[in-house]
């Protein structure tokens, strides 16, 4: 099992994948929804360039999109901030994640998370905040499962830190 950068995986499984996920299901934001595949296309290029900081828009911080790729299956994205800003911090954190309904309830978002915070860890991040809706209790378990301790919470979320 690994997580691959999303412009560095075989973007037609990719697309298949993204095109699984609802466009807001318990706080992910699928922000690729309806997009056909040429379209689809430009955004992986965009991803590269985020991920190196470059033409970021107003309020965005570089980041990497990863997908979770078991034994050629593409079972789940994880999204890994650099850093936070404000609305991050106080929100969605450093590391969002989905797995396809197809794959839910074998461990893979355990596992993905697992291969995420390495990668926090790889580009110096020391303690990653992560936000889950309240009436999702088995990402909250995912979170648990990797160290997460409840930090704080709102009406309809939990925020959790990770030490690394």
């Amino acid at each position: 099992m690994e997580l691959v950068r999303v412009q560095d995986s075989d973007y037609k499984k990719t697309y298949e994948l993204y095109m699984t996920f609802p466009e807001n299901e318990n706080g992910y934001i699928n922000n690729v929804y309806g997009y056909d595949y040429d379209r689809f296309l430009d955004w992986i290029e965009l991803k590269r360039k985020w991920s190196k900081g470059e033409e970021l828009p107003e309020g965005f911080v570089p980041d990497t999109t990863y997908v979770l790729v078991d034994e050629g299956k593409y079972v789940g994205v994880f999204n890994l901030r650099h850093c936070l800003n404000d609305f991050l911090r106080e929100g969605p954190g450093h590391i969002g994640y989905c797995i396809s309904k197809i794959y839910r309830g074998k461990g893979y978002a355990t596992a993905g998370l697992k291969l995420a915070i390495e990668k926090a860890r790889e580009i110096g991040i020391s303690e990653a905040y992560l936000s889950v809706n309240k009436d999702n209790p088995a990402s909250l378990k995912v979170q648990q499962n990797n160290g997460a301790y409840i930090h704080h919470e709102n009406d309809k979320e939990f925020f959790t830190r990770i030490a690394l």
